[in-house]
């Protein structure tokens, strides 16, 4: 789930979906075999488990913008100075939601965790204000050491 929202994400797709959906409104995937419990780790192993099998590198995207209220009040605050919420809110929304990506990626693969989440920031340009976040991480197949 997504911080406190009732939103979640297609583990086939990515695409969000409200969290009583039995089926994704996009690629029809059932919604109900999700993972039990799903790892995400920056390091590149996880303490108390051992890593089973390497699937592969999977990565969620999640390009963002602010419409003309949100870059006004940005302006503003970036006169009187200090944290700029406007983007703050937006920036965070947008990592959560790669992450999620990632990992519904991982999961149409066969992985119950991913090591080594890394998140990079860029601006695509077009001097449209766009900044695309980005999570890359390896899926693997993890099990409790004995």
């Amino acid at each position: 789930m997504v911080s406190g929202d009732t939103h979640m994400f297609c583990s086939r797709c990515g695409r969000e979906f409200a969290e009583e959906a039995a089926f994704c409104p996009s690629c029809g995937a059932s919604m109900r075999t999700r993972a039990s419990v799903f790892l995400i780790v920056t390091t590149p192993t996880i303490p108390g488990y051992r890593i089973k099998k390497v699937l592969g590198v999977v990565t969620g995207l999640s390009p963002r913008t602010r419409g003309i209220l949100g870059k006004f009040l940005a302006g503003f605050q970036s006169v009187v100075g200090g944290e700029i919420t406007a983007f703050t809110t937006e920036l965070e929304k947008a990592r959560e939601e790669a992450m999620e990506r990632a990992k519904g990626k991982a999961i149409s693969i066969g992985a119950n965790a991913i090591v080594g989440l890394d998140f990079e920031t860029s601006d695509i340009g077009l001097q449209a204000g766009i900044t695309m976040i980005s999570a890359t991480g390896t899926a693997v197949l993890v099990e409790p050491e004995s």
